[in-house]
């Protein structure tokens, strides 16, 4: 999408650009660029895609201004088609603010601007939304963000001023609502460029990260976002970048969601989660390796929470950490560590993988 009426500030066309990856030695080149597939005014921020049950295929998501209705697209081999429209849940009026799915793919969240929060069941196979729940506000200063916790059970969203976590499984979705944070008056480097609360993105490493929708060098980020209340560890401003930037954190889907094993649309035989690890064999790695005690784990996507532990030749338990369902990577750090080999497992379930590290004096 583009802002093409830069005075309601909405898209008027959903655009397609196509990439063919055997050009150019593998590098690929785009082959068309901004073709349009829809034209109509559409809501900003509102464009996002979750994986077909059948484990290959993608839907694709976005909404009619001023409306309830989602289009619908399939992603398929055959191409990108309209698969229909849905017109369900709360009307939005000129809705900003973010959209997304639970890593699963089983709930989608829909943030806007001056109303509120819709939670919504999402059938992965037939591509509809059901059973939707809303949170209304009376004091919602301007909608941002919103990210799922990695096992799906936690959401969160800003408001410039402040971070709100719902707990989806909660009998009453409004009742669960936690502050956990508000701007504590910092600016980067100096006013009037605050770190307020902007769009979020739940990332790799199972962390949210949050944008401060200024131009500052500093991102927030939530730690254990799986946690219920202040225990997800909110950091205001707690990672240091490089550059200077804007509301400018990417859409990630879940790339790694795989069949709804069982289901009507699991006909492909691709296979899921821990039985197609099996097949290809669990590798991790380790990196700086050796280290002097802070290294970085990548490990294979998992949609299940997984043990990661760092033991002495003499089988010493030295540290012991949780990983996140979805994760792929995991800083480690061991502090105090002496000099020597140290063995790093990680377990999802009754399956493990483990690696040496090799820590040297600094």
């Amino acid at each position: 999408m583009t802002i093409d009426n830069s005075v309601d500030i909405n898209a008027e066309h959903l655009l397609l650009t196509s990439v063919d990856m055997s050009l150019d030695g593998g590098l690929g080149a785009v082959v068309s660029k901004n073709v349009s597939i829809l034209d109509d005014e559409i809501s900003l921020g509102h464009l996002t895609a979750v994986r077909h049950a059948n484990g290959r295929d993608w839907w694709a998501f976005c909404r009619k201004l001023n409306t309830n209705t989602f289009y619908r697209y399939l992603i398929s081999p055959a191409g990108i088609n309209l698969d229909g429209t849905q017109s369900i849940g709360d009307l939005s009026i000129w809705a900003t603010g973010q959209v997304c799915f639970s890593p699963d793919g089983s709930k989608f969240a829909y943030y806007w601007r001056d109303i509120g929060l819709e939670v919504f069941q999402f059938d992965r196979c037939t591509g509809l939304f059901s059973s939707p729940v809303s949170v209304t506000y009376t004091d919602l200063e301007f909608g941002n963000g919103a990210a799922f916790s990695p096992n799906g059970r936690y959401l969160y969203i800003t408001d410039v001023d402040n971070v709100y976590q719902y707990d989806t499984e909660a009998p009453d979705l409004a009742a669960s609502e936690v502050l956990i944070a508000e701007w504590d008056s910092t600016y980067s480097p100096f006013p009037p460029l605050a770190t307020l609360f902007d769009i979020a993105q739940l990332a790799p490493d199972g962390k949210i990260y949050i944008g401060t929708g200024n131009s500052t060098d500093k991102l927030h980020v939530i730690h254990a976002p799986d946690s219920a209340g202040l225990a997800c560890n909110i950091e205001q401003h707690g990672i240091s970048l490089p550059r200077y930037f804007s509301n400018s954190l990417p859409n990630h889907p879940n790339y790694h969601l795989g069949p709804v094993d069982g289901s009507v649309c699991d006909s492909l035989g691709i296979n899921n989660g821990m039985s197609a690890l099996a097949a290809e064999g669990l590798r991790i790695q380790a990196y700086p390796n050796p280290s002097m005690g802070t290294f970085t784990l990548s490990y294979p996507s998992i949609g299940q929470i997984g043990v990661m532990e760092v033991r002495d030749l003499a089988g010493k338990l030295i540290l012991h950490e949780r990983l996140p369902p979805w994760s792929q990577v995991h800083q480690v750090q061991l502090v105090g560590a002496s000099p020597g080999l140290y063995n790093c497992r990680i377990s999802w379930g009754p399956r493990s993988v483990s690696t040496r590290i090799m820590v040297v004096e600094p």
